[in-house]
């Protein structure tokens, strides 16, 4: 199986389609579709923490000194 890359939370909705598809198909077993879900949904919450994080710095940066002088 060609090894899959997961930057984006679009990636991790379209393997776990994939997931959900050979579950149907009966190609993958319960017990493999529930371990990829799980991992595919850790993933999930550190690619959003990941992205509200340089979302925050980037605020920070730009609007941080304004900031400093507001508060003095």
């Amino acid at each position: 199986m060609a090894r899959r890359r997961f930057k984006t939370l679009e990636d991790i909705r379209r393997y776990l389609a994939n997931v959900l598809d050979r579950l149907e198909d009966k190609a993958l077993d319960e017990t493999g579709a529930k371990a990829r879900v799980y991992c595919a949904n850790v993933l999930a919450g550190i690619i959003k923490d990941s992205d509200l994080e340089s979302r925050v710095l980037e605020l920070e940066a730009r609007f941080g000194k304004e900031a400093d002088h507001v508060r003095q």
